[in-house]
Parts: structure tokens; sequence; C-alpha cells
């Protein structure tokens, strides 16, 4: 690798048939609408999916009926300087005593790692999530974004939904189903631009860490 090219960690799962989801939502399912043959030069694919299948972003009409859609949302907090913060085997919940070893001078977007390898093909009911007091303590210390390598910051049989409603309340965004496995606690640049869906709850987005320039 050229010295002069930052390097980069691919923090997006496979999306695919298959693709863990939440019980009851839409799968990923892909069929042909066109295939390369005798007068057709291209193969043309349509897919179904949740929103929220593979690494996604939330938006605020997810979890409040008058919220923004995903379209609508500034696009500042997805792209700029993140800690990745290690709390791995955390069960259930991350306290904030679980990242308060790596919580000084926070940047704006925090992604937390809590699994030793990401289940990426199967769902976990026993996902790690955020208490909503870390969550509370994260935006005082002027944090936008949080994400998680979980399919969700809250505990998947909640029905509260006690942290989705901090992020609410304080105007944070939120990035889930991360693969953070092979990256190193630290600083980085978050790149995780949701598409422009002007009227869907939340959006797949390819993201990425890119090394801070030394």
């Amino acid at each position: 690798m050229p010295a002069h090219q930052p390097k980069l960690w691919d923090i997006s799962p496979p999306v695919q048939e298959g693709s863990p989801v939440f019980p009851g939502d839409t799968p990923y399912q892909q069929r042909w609408s066109a295939q390369i043959g005798p007068g057709c030069p291209v193969n043309v694919s349509a897919i179904t999916l949740s929103p929220h299948v593979g690494a996604h972003a939330d938006a605020p009409l997810h979890y409040d009926p008058q919220g923004a859609a995903i379209g609508a949302v500034s696009l500042e907090p997805f792209l700029g300087r993140c800690r990745v913060i290690h709390a791995i085997g955390v069960h259930p919940l991350i306290l904030w005593e679980h990242v308060a070893h790596a919580a000084q001078a926070l940047p704006p977007r925090v992604l937390v790692r809590t699994y030793a390898h990401a289940p990426i093909e199967r769902w976990d009911p026993q996902l790690a999530a955020f208490a909503p007091e870390t969550v509370e303590r994260l935006a005082d210390a002027g944090v936008q974004l949080i994400g998680i390598d979980t399919a969700s910051i809250d505990p998947a049989d909640s029905k509260r939904l006690a942290s989705h409603q901090v992020i609410r309340r304080r105007g944070l965004r939120v990035l889930e189903n991360l693969v953070l496995d092979a990256v190193p606690e630290g600083d980085y640049e978050l790149i995780a631009l949701p598409l422009k869906l002007s009227t869907a709850d939340a959006s797949p987005v390819r993201a990425v860490l890119r090394a801070l320039p030394i």
C-alpha cells in the first residue's frame, strides 16, 4: 500500500440472502429482471429488503411518528472524526463504566464494539445494547452519533426503546449492525452516508473507517 494512501477498514457486513434481520422484518431478496443473453446486453436485478438489513442508519421516523425520514436528515453526523471503544463481552447493557476508559475528550462520533466476532450470518436475540444513561452521558459530552456492532441500541425484546428515546430527545444519530472485529480502539475518520430515501425510516450504509493523518 502506498505510504500516502490512508488505511481503510470496511465495517459493513455483507448484505445477501440469509443476512439476519429482526424477527418479522423483511429479509434481503434478489431476483433478475434481465440477464445477459441473446437480445439483452446487461444484467439487471430487483431487490427487496428492510432498510435495517446490514449496516444502517436509523431515521428519527423509526422511533418518532413525527420524526424526519432518513432522506431529510443532515449528513454531517455520518462523516468525520470518531472513536472506536471496546466493550467486548459486555452484556446485556453497555454502562458508562464500560466506556469510561476511552471517554476523555470525545470526538462527535462514538462506535462501540461488543463482539469478539460479530455474528454476521445469524440473528442474536441476546445482543448487547446501550443503557440509556450511557447515551445521555455521551450526549452530555458532545457526541452527535453513536454506533454499535449489534442490531439495535436497545435490547432485542425491548418495547420501550429507552435508548432510542434518548436519541430522539437529544437529537443524536445512530448506526447499527457494524462489524468492528478488526478495528483497534482509537480515533478514525468515519464515512457512513445514508441514501437519500425521501420517506424511509432508515437507510443502508457502506460504513468505513479511515486512518487519521499522522
